[in-house]
């Protein structure tokens, strides 16, 4: 863990009165930082009402060229090894909830469906499934403005000094203090002590929304996630999935030793 100031040139002014800024910084095609995400939801569903979360692209463009050779690729399709990135950039500009929509849903593409997310044709179906305006996507996925933001990101990166995928960088609403950098991935509680160390002040739990709440805001939740979330054993927290994949709300994905449950698309 490192202390560091944060750079001018990264602060952006809000109207928010939250008292923590909270970066996270992942490479979108990185299994580890596919294995962070339950940490921030949880960290979101108990204590949004502290921080904002900015979601930083720390992506390994070498990492990127050696996935991207070990593809089989239609030749008619455009890849390029940056093009994911991108991608997300231009969802972004749809807004924060659009470009998170489309970042879940090309990891969950990657490594739930171990599907193919580098070319252009599967990136324009991701889109449609987060919802997105896909003509919009279209024309800004080609746009500088996309291409700009993702060399924002970059620049955040290398100013923060953020070498390793994934990373979280904590800063508090006092901007002379130092913030704390936190490399790969450690307990949840480790980062809710940080939290509350930075704060300076006891921090107060928010009660989790449903069930069904809780799936329409993150789509895909494994059973250890949820029964963490709720404070209940795997056994219990299974028993309620399996009762809503009986009412076909959502189904069952084996994954890696665990299993995620996936919210239904409804078909018209």
């Amino acid at each position: 863990m490192t202390n560091l100031q944060i750079p001018s040139e990264t602060i952006v002014s809000s109207s928010s009165t939250k008292p923590m800024e909270i970066y996270a910084f992942i490479d979108p095609l990185c299994s580890s930082c596919f294995d962070l995400q339950p940490i921030l939801r949880k960290l979101q569903v108990e204590y949004e009402q502290y921080f904002t979360l900015r979601v930083i692209l720390s992506t390994q463009l070498s990492t990127l060229n050696s996935f991207s050779k070990n593809l089989s690729i239609n030749e008619d399709d455009f890849i390029h090894p940056a093009l994911p990135s991108v991608a997300i950039k231009a969802a972004e500009l749809q807004g924060k909830r659009a470009g998170i929509r489309f970042l879940l849903k090309l990891q969950e593409q990657l490594f739930l469906d171990t599907k193919n997310v580098a070319n252009y044709s599967s990136l324009i179906s991701i889109a449609e499934q987060a919802q997105l305006d896909v003509e919009e996507f279209k024309s800004d996925i080609h746009s500088k403005e996309a291409i700009h933001a993702f060399q924002c990101d970059l620049y955040i990166r290398r100013e923060m000094d953020v070498t390793e995928s994934p990373s979280i960088v904590f800063f508090n609403e006092r901007i002379e203090d130092e913030g704390l950098k936190v490399c790969g991935i450690y307990s949840y509680d480790v980062y809710e002590k940080i939290l509350a160390e930075m704060l300076d002040f006891q921090l107060n739990r928010q009660e989790p929304p449903s069930l069904d709440e809780l799936f329409l805001r993150y789509n895909t939740l494994s059973t250890k996630e949820v029964a963490s979330i709720y404070g209940v054993t795997n056994y219990a927290a299974e028993r309620e999935l399996k009762k809503r994949t009986l009412l076909q709300q959502i189904e069952r994905i084996p994954f890696a030793g665990t299993t995620q449950w996936r919210l239904k698309t409804l078909t018209k």
